[in-house]
């Protein structure tokens, strides 16, 4: 069992959180403690009621809620009852017996887990310190009921993830445990490719349906060098709720990862001319950007598109997955940045000529008179086009226009 807690100052938001899950048919509402009505009968308002009347008594507490989580494993079934009384153990142990809180079993996750509602304000107005509650209170309460239960313990389960060595799927929500498994993808991910930034982890996290987040630049997470791991969709829409990186079992924080930025700017060096390699070959063929992805795939490189909220392409991020290593565009040069591969693919698709980038000129026959064969015209010619490539390049220039040679004066050496 894995116990997570989290204090806050919003009874209504922790409310509104499982009162909407139970709406979308996610959660349902099976106990409650220190309520007048069995749980079928009580409305919102009473339930809100209850706790902020508590809540009220001490004005000068601000952080009143405390919204906890009770996670088990993958292999484990329970009824009603043993959740409702694991749930009734685990808040006595932690010195919430009197407490009035509501249980909800959710069920949008494949592991079987309940949330419970609560405030830590007591009936006289005292209120229960929430100070390192998780170490002093919370640990010995989830250890000593996994024993009394018969549960699977977290410990174990985190040795596991320590010594295995896991083949990797992408993440779906709700048909694991997703804490779990998105902890052991996280760790093969920052073990075994070479990044050097926060995008470039994502651009091989949202291959697997993660994305790592710092929030806004204006928020405290941010300010305070934070990082959350979310569930994405394939859409990239975040599901569920947040896992905070000193959560995961491998701590991945920021701070171990700007390490990792650092070390991997060498260690990816030696792969850089051999994925550049595979991308010209790409380019070459590549009469479309749908086209161009599809190349590269065919070569075991994932092209990650990154575009605004208004559908511009902005950045290109080459994940090579053979060699697990991962570049942006204009790491490796100004030709294969966004800019250049969107011009190239407008180009090819208008049906004007084809272009390749970096692409040495093959050793053509002279008596043709077209040596730039890579360039192949298959529409009419533009302005520009009659600047940049000219019809006939290989051509004599006409004398008339030619540039006349300056005749140089020879010296008098005669003294």
């Amino acid at each position: 069992m894995v116990a997570k807690i989290k204090s806050g100052k919003s009874l209504i938001g922790a409310l509104n959180y499982n009162e909407n899950k139970v709406k979308a048919g996610k959660a349902i509402l099976i106990s409650v403690n220190g309520y007048l009505k069995n749980p079928e009968a009580l409305t919102f308002d009473e339930k809100l009621f209850r706790l902020k009347d508590l809540a009220e008594r001490n004005c000068r507490t601000k952080t009143n809620t405390v919204h906890l989580s009770l996670n088990f494993d993958l292999t484990e079934k329970f009824g009603t009852e043993e959740l409702t009384n694991i749930a009734d153990e685990y808040m006595k142990r932690i010195g919430f017996k009197y407490q009035p809180y509501l249980v909800y079993r959710h069920v949008d996750a494949g592991h079987p887990h309940i949330h419970i509602v609560s405030t830590n304000i007591e009936q006289d107005g005292k209120r229960i310190s929430l100070h390192n509650i998780g170490e002093l209170k919370s640990e010995p309460a989830r250890k000593g009921i996994e024993i009394d239960f018969g549960l699977v313990q977290a410990s174990s389960k985190s040795k596991q993830l320590e010594t295995g060595r896991l083949k990797i799927q992408p993440l779906e929500y709700g048909q694991t445990d997703t804490k779990r498994m998105l902890s052991i993808i996280v760790n093969e991910i920052t073990k075994c490719y070479k990044f050097t930034s926060l995008a470039e982890l994502n651009a091989v996290l949202n291959l697997f349906n993660i994305n790592a987040d710092r929030g806004s630049k204006e928020s405290v997470m941010f300010i305070k060098g934070g990082l959350h791991y979310w569930v994405i969709d394939s859409n990239g829409k975040k599901l569920g709720v947040p896992i905070k990186a000193s959560s995961v079992y491998t701590k991945p924080t920021l701070k171990l990862l700007e390490d990792r930025f650092k070390l991997n700017e060498y260690l990816r060096k030696p792969y850089k001319e051999k994925l550049k390699s595979k991308i010209d070959s790409a380019i070459s063929q590549a009469t479309s950007l749908s086209h161009f992805e599809m190349l590269l795939r065919a070569e075991n490189v994932s092209l990650v598109i990154r575009q605004n909220t208004e559908g511009r392409i902005y950045g290109l991020s080459y994940v090579d997955l053979s060699e697990k290593v991962v570049f942006n565009g204009s790491d490796l040069g100004k030709n294969y940045s966004a800019a250049s591969i969107m011009n190239t693919a407008q180009l090819k698709s208008a049906g004007k000529f084809n272009m390749i980038l970096e692409m040495p000129v093959k050793n053509i026959d002279h008596t043709n008179r077209n040596i730039h064969e890579p360039f192949v015209r298959t529409g009419p010619i533009s302005l520009l086009e009659e600047l940049l490539h000219p019809v006939d390049p290989s051509g004599s220039i006409p004398t008339e226009f030619g540039r006349r040679k300056k005749k140089k004066k020879r010296r008098n050496l005669n003294l």
